[in-house]
């Protein structure tokens, strides 16, 4: 079996060194040359929870010269447009995109590849680029190697072809099959709005917003705007490993949900969002395709979504001035905003 990581940056280093323990031919692209470079010669290396080696093979989109079975793509949507059709022209004619993607980009996707060659799915674990050939498990290991993936039809079956990828992913850790791909994209995307939103916008880990009380505060409205815009979309809304979402948003107590946040999220303290990574980089972020999808669903629905708009827009204007949020600036926004709506 051909297997291709396409995108092999913080999560698919990591899923690359654990997934060439297996049989299949599994090949990591990146166009990161110093970074192909780097793990042709020393192996994939995974730090922080753990520390692990294992030698993996790794290409450059132009150096490809076979068809997959199966591609896990990890690209940023940001680089759909060009990425979705050269990943189709490299799949083979019955193989299967597992569209790993942050956000809902399933749509933009079918426009290129038939629903047919698509399972999408959900990462549950947190990385951070270190370098050349180099990850940072930013999640502990036991959750890790627990829950780190869930995978699904578009239609929410369970068939043979998602248990097929369920046991070829399994080196990778712990490998769960949906029966309701929306709602587990959904929930993750709460994840994201929330935490990787609010990492990016005040230049902070995950611990940090929930240390603030400011932050936690804007955290919880953000995940609450998120469940409201889902469930006006006609999502129900799945559990993750870290969050029961459904129950989570029929707690009206503010505090007893902070409380459940900062309890859910004690594995993945020390996760800095990618968006937050991309922006100390001085690239394009997901923002438009993260909060930015919950805003524009929101508005399209009625939904009022503040918390979100203001994590879109203090990450938009960082990302066009070339600069990092401040903590205490962007948290003193969000105390402004709380403060006008009481």
């Amino acid at each position: 079996m051909n297997i291709a990581i396409y995108g092999a940056g913080s999560l698919g280093t990591i899923m690359g060194a654990f997934l060439s323990e297996s049989d299949a031919n599994v090949d990591l692209i990146d166009v990161n040359q110093a970074h192909v470079d780097k793990l042709n010669e020393e192996g994939a290396h995974v730090v922080g929870a753990t520390d692990y080696r294992h030698a993996v093979h790794a290409i450059t989109p132009d150096e490809v010269n076979k068809r997959y079975d199966i591609i896990l793509l990890l690209t940023k949507q940001v680089f759909n447009q060009q990425v979705i059709p050269k990943v189709r022209d490299i799949l083979k004619f019955n193989g299967t995109v597992v569209s790993l993607q942050n956000g809902i980009p399933e749509e933009l996707i079918q426009e290129v590849l038939p629903p047919a060659n698509i399972v999408a799915g959900s990462v549950e674990f947190g990385a951070t680029f270190e370098g050349p050939g180099i990850s940072r498990l930013t999640t502990e290991f036991d959750t890790f190697k627990n829950n780190a993936i869930q995978i699904g039809e578009l239609d929410g079956a369970v068939t043979e072809r998602t248990k097929a990828i369920q046991k070829a992913l399994e080196p990778i850790g712990g490998i769960s099959v949906s029966d309701n791909l929306p709602g587990t994209k959904w929930a993750k995307l709460i994840i994201n709005s929330a935490l990787s939103g609010m990492s990016a916008a005040t230049n902070s880990t995950y611990g940090d917003v929930m240390d603030d009380p400011i932050g936690a505060k804007a955290a919880v409205y953000a995940m609450n705007e998120v469940v409201k815009v889902g469930k006006s979309n006609g999502i129900e809304f799945e559990k993750l490993s870290v969050l029961n979402s459904e129950a989570f948003a029929e707690i009206t107590d503010e505090k007893a949900q902070i409380e459940i946040m900062k309890e859910s999220l004690k594995a993945s303290r020390s996760i800095e969002a990618s968006m937050l990574q991309d922006l100390r980089k001085g690239r394009a972020t997901e923002i438009n395709y993260i909060n930015g999808a919950v805003t524009k669903i929101g508005k399209a629905n009625g939904i009022l979504t503040p918390v979100n708009d203001l994590i879109v827009d203090i990450v938009s204007k960082a990302q066009d001035n070339k600069k990092v949020p401040d903590f205490d600036e962007s948290m003193g926004q969000f105390k402004k905003l709380f403060d006008t709506n009481k």
